[in-house]
């Protein structure tokens, strides 16, 4: 049975970094930072400085600013790919509500009618499911979101416009996956995608778009789908191990990759140069590993930028 936890001072917790290594220039401004930012979040990006796997001590040599900059790195990283994904979202519900409005009808009893969505018996569970998730948003914020006052009051209904405003990302996620075949293409389109490899887009983002909303560690996060292979795979010269390839699949930069397919040319040119100008206040404070040792553990390939210009 494992020790338990107890409380450390903020002597204490910069006295472990200590311990195991790290240099603490600046005691009180260590202290500070480890108050303000929490001792536990900040030592979650330590790994990439260790010696190994089983050493847990630092590199030699290692800073408690250099510590503090991979953390702050990853903060705006993690800023810069949230309000593009956002965008992705906004997109997303505007072009559903429009398609399936157009197919189907205004009203809720008439878009979500079961008769709309895959004919697949196997899946009619999982239509009711996510069908009557769609149902209890329009329960619960039909009479507290302003929008959705507004059509209830107003027009005794709320048109799917309307409602995606109020739906989780993971739902609009889930309400691709049990559209019928022609829907699903019809909207995989517009992204010049095939369904299989824009449903797992879908889930992707939504998996990323929580990441980010809970503050949690972006840079060396893995998911567990995979991006199906594609042309920038291939454009990039992307290395190649056992079938697979080594970067852009799980990673962050499938993220990218996935955003320069959903993002404008003018949108996706902006989040290069802003996530480059991050690689490049990073490479500047962290001397004991190279920034190409993290660009890789991100899952960036060392020729990452031409995905702008392909």
């Amino acid at each position: 049975m494992q020790g338990k936890k107890v409380f450390k001072t903020l002597d204490e917790q910069i006295e472990i970094l200590k311990e195991k290594g790290l240099i603490i220039e600046n005691e009180e401004l260590a202290k500070e930072v480890v108050l303000r930012e929490n001792y536990f979040f900040l030592i979650g990006y330590r790994r990439i400085f260790l010696k190994s796997k089983t050493d847990k001590t630092f590199l030699p040599g290692t800073t408690f600013r250099e510590l503090y900059a991979l953390f702050v790195f990853d903060r705006n990283i993690r800023n810069i790919f949230f309000k593009n994904i956002l965008v992705v979202e906004n997109n997303l519900k505007s072009l559903f509500s429009y398609q399936l409005s157009r197919q189907y009808g205004v009203k809720e009893k008439d878009y979500l009618n079961e008769r709309n969505f895959t004919s697949d018996h196997s899946r009619r569970r999982q239509v009711r499911d996510v069908i009557g998730k769609m149902k209890r948003q329009i329960k619960v914020n039909g009479h507290q979101h302003s929008a959705t006052m507004h059509y209830i009051n107003k027009h005794g209904y709320i048109p799917m416009w309307v409602l995606v405003k109020v739906l989780s990302f993971g739902i609009i996620s889930e309400f691709y996956n049990i559209l019928k075949v022609e829907d699903k293409l019809s909207l995989a389109e517009f992204y010049h995608l095939e369904i299989d490899a824009f449903s797992i887009f879908l889930n992707m983002l939504a998996n990323y778009r929580n990441v980010c909303a809970h503050e949690d560690i972006l840079f060396d996060n893995r998911t567990q789908m995979r991006i199906l292979d594609n042309v920038y795979h291939v454009k990039l010269n992307i290395q190649n191990e056992d079938e697979e390839y080594i970067y852009g699949k799980n990673d962050l930069f499938s993220l990218v990759i996935i955003l320069k397919y959903m993002l404008s040319e003018e949108e996706f040119r902006h989040l290069v140069y802003e996530i480059d100008y991050e690689i490049a206040l990073l490479d500047g404070k962290v001397d004991v590993i190279p920034v190409e040792k993290i660009l890789n553990r991100i899952g960036f390939p060392n020729n990452w930028r031409q995905i702008m210009d392909l």
